[in-house]
C-alpha cells in the first residue's frame, strides 16, 4: 500500500482512539493544556498512542494538503438558491473554480462545485455544516479533496 495517499473518513467510522487524538492535538494547539501529557491524560490516551497517530490523524481544518475541494448538492428548483450559496462561499473567501449544473427533475436540480478553500476563514467542516443548512439544500455531500 503506497502511504503518500490520504483519504476523507467520516468520523463516525473512525475508532474512538483516533478521535480522542484529534482532541489531544486541538488542546495542544489552542494552548488549553500544558503540553502532551497533560492532553493526552485529559481525553483518556497514554501518550504512546498520541504520538503513535498524531502524525497520522487530522482534522479537515488543520489540513495543508487541501487546497481545492469538490462539492455536490441537491438544490430545490428556487430563485436565488444557488446565488445565495455561491456568495456564501465567496464570503468564506474561498473562489469558485467550477459550476456543474442539470437541469432540475422534480424541483430538485443536481450541483457539483469546485473551489479553492487556500485562503478559507473559519474551518472547513464549519463552513460545510453551515452549507448543509442553508435555505434550499436538500443534500449536500463532500466528493473530493485536493
Amino acid at each position: 500500500m503506497d502511504r503518500s495517499k490520504y483519504i476523507i473518513i467520516h468520523v463516525d467510522a473512525l475508532p474512538e482512539v483516533y478521535i480522542k487524538v484529534l482532541d489531544a492535538k486541538k488542546l495542544v494547539k489552542d494552548g488549553t493544556v500544558n503540553g502532551v501529557t497533560e492532553a493526552a491524560k485529559q481525553v483518556g490516551i497514554s501518550r504512546s498512542t498520541y504520538y503513535k497517530y498524531c502524525d497520522y490523524v487530522f482534522s479537515l481544518s488543520e489540513s495543508d494538503i487541501g487546497k481545492k475541494v469538490t462539492i455536490s448538492m441537491l438544490l430545490y428548483h428556487e430563485s436565488g438558491v444557488l446565488s445565495n450559496l455561491l456568495e456564501f462561499i465567496a464570503k468564506n473567501n474561498c473562489n469558485i473554480l467550477t459550476i456543474s449544473q442539470d437541469s432540475p427533475i422534480d424541483h430538485v436540480a443536481n450541483v457539483s462545485i469546485t473551489f479553492d478553500i487556500s485562503s478559507i476563514t473559519g474551518t472547513f467542516s464549519d463552513m460545510l455544516e453551515e452549507m448543509k443548512t442553508q435555505k434550499g439544500v436538500k443534500k449536500l455531500d463532500l466528493i473530493a479533496m485536493e
